[in-house]
């Protein structure tokens, strides 16, 4: 099982790491949790659960990152007061 999630979720990232295809793999995410179309079913009780939870790990993880990064990227602003000479 290991053998198949790694390439999955390194291609996950990778892709996720891009700007052009990032939205789209969010969006896609967020369709695949709240859509009634499951890779495997949830009638299977538990293994139904994980896969949506894998999903929604993931994407919460790395959305997070990105908003870490894009913070740490962000120039400071200057606590000192502006002078205005007049």
């Amino acid at each position: 099982m290991k053998f198949f999630l790694k390439p999955l979720y390194t291609w996950y990232r990778t892709t996720l790491r891009n700007s052009k295809y990032r939205w789209l793999i969010v969006l896609g995410s967020l369709i695949y949790l709240v859509s009634p179309f499951n890779l495997v079913t949830d009638a299977i009780p538990v293994l139904g659960w994980i896969d949506d939870g894998l999903i929604a790990t993931v994407l919460v993880t790395e959305v997070s990152q990105l908003l870490l990064e894009q913070l740490k990227t962000r120039k400071p602003k200057s606590a000192e007061p502006k002078t205005v000479v007049s």
